[in-house]
């Protein structure tokens, strides 16, 4: 069996971005911009204020105090958007607001904190401004620079940059296709949810978890249905995702009587990499390659199947969106009880992490770790990783743990 990093290093080797494609910028959110966005003008295009004030010569105020005020005239306000229709001489002020262009003969914008705020001449309490609050040009952006560069992630900011460099569209990355299928009699979709009541049926939960992990991913689900324990209908659903971009099966993947998967696939003429893994949950893990198309092979149980796609279809989909960076950054974390592994294999424990008041990230099991027990994730916001050298690691000790969301590191108090 591979070890987890082996088959990372496995899955991810040779996958590509997807073909660019224009896109509305309003659409672009979480894309990854396919090609360099190039500034066509220059901003600001002239030096500005970067408050309200009073713009002068700093030469004039610069023995101002508020025992000694300066008082000079005041020739003219200039708003943001208009232009002083003359320039500030010695001894002169013009009245300005933030985001206006600075009068020529001016080098100074004195905040109106420190002025009594006089429209015809003003009297200046205060040196501490002289020569500062100018934006000077350019100062954003100069024309003809990469100002974001391809193979940037699109959050509000970028876009927002965007905006103010005319780009009503973008070219990103296609989001990736990913075609979901699963099997088993036993699975029933939720219009057949009496018989799960009844207990002759189990829900298929993986369809939903699976469609919302791809779609936090920047996938696109495509779901191929549920095959019965059949070979031919295994055969008629995996067809159905021909021309995907990534082939997702749940189940199917273990050495029981009625898993099909491997030899369907091999039958339509998949190349298949690997079996399993050295980790748990999770280790019926397949990949290989149908028509060019990847294939991974989830385990059935739904969190061997959450997990497993944490770590190895999350980063494939990621790099086709066009991201450089595809992995969660593991966190140390101190435990809060002891943990204990059986078998000699890389575990990945539901955990739920939490910031003590001294800054210290801690970390604890969300209850049993079954791997069928799909309540235990819904209340993790953690992977606990322990390495299958550690068969008992106690209370205060540190571990790494993979966050699962943003969640994992947020407080419940605002501090700074």
């Amino acid at each position: 069996m591979l070890t987890v990093p082996e088959a990372v290093a496995e899955i991810t080797r040779g996958i590509e971005p997807r073909a660019v494609e224009r896109v509305a910028l309003l659409d672009a959110l979480g894309s990854v911009l396919a090609t360099p966005a190039i500034a066509p003008y220059t901003l600001p295009q002239w030096d500005n204020s970067a408050m309200d004030g009073y713009a002068v010569r700093a030469a004039d105020i610069e023995n101002a105090t508020a025992e000694r005020p300066i008082v000079l005239p005041v020739l003219e306000t200039v708003a943001a958007g208009a232009f002083a229709t003359r320039s500030a001489g010695a001894g002169e002020a013009m009245r300005i607001m933030t985001g206006a262009p600075i009068p020529d003969g001016a080098d100074t914008v004195v905040r109106v904190e420190d002025t009594d705020g006089g429209r015809e001449r003003v009297s200046i309490r205060n040196a501490r401004d002289a020569r500062k609050n100018i934006r000077p040009r350019g100062e954003d952006f100069q024309k003809g620079a990469v100002v974001i560069a391809a193979g940037t992630p699109l959050a509000a900011a970028q876009l927002g940059v965007l905006a103010s460099l005319g780009y009503g569209e973008v070219e990103v990355h296609r989001h990736p296709v990913v075609a979901i299928a699963g099997s088993g009699d036993e699975l029933v979709d939720l219009d057949r949810f009496a018989e799960v009541v009844a207990g002759r049926k189990i829900v298929a939960s993986n369809r939903y978890t699976l469609d919302a992990l791809v779609r936090q991913a920047g996938g696109i689900p495509r779901h191929l249905g549920n095959a019965a324990d059949t070979p031919d209908s295994l055969r008629a659903v995996l067809e159905r995702g021909r021309g995907c971009d990534l082939l997702i099966t749940s189940a199917g993947a273990s050495v029981g009587e009625f898993d099909y998967t491997r030899q369907v696939l091999e039958s339509l003429g998949a190349e298949l990499r690997f079996w399993r893994v050295r980790m748990r949950p999770g280790a019926p893990l397949g990949f290989g390659t149908l028509d060019g198309m990847p294939w991974i092979g989830l385990p059935g149980n739904p969190v061997s199947a959450m997990v497993t796609f944490e770590l190895f279809a999350r980063p494939v989909i990621r790099r086709m969106l066009g991201h450089t960076r595809l992995f969660r950054r593991p966190l140390s974390a101190v435990l809060e009880e002891p943990v204990s592994i059986g078998a000699r294999l890389m575990h990945f424990l539901r955990a739920v992490t939490r910031v003590r008041d001294d800054g210290v990230l801690t970390a604890r099991l969300t209850g049993p770790q079954g791997s069928g027990i799909l309540t235990s994730m819904s209340q993790a916001n953690a992977l606990l990783v322990v390495p299958e050298d550690r068969p008992r690691v106690e209370t205060g000790e540190r571990l790494n743990v993979l966050p699962l969301s943003e969640e994992a590191q947020l407080a419940e108090a605002f501090a700074l």
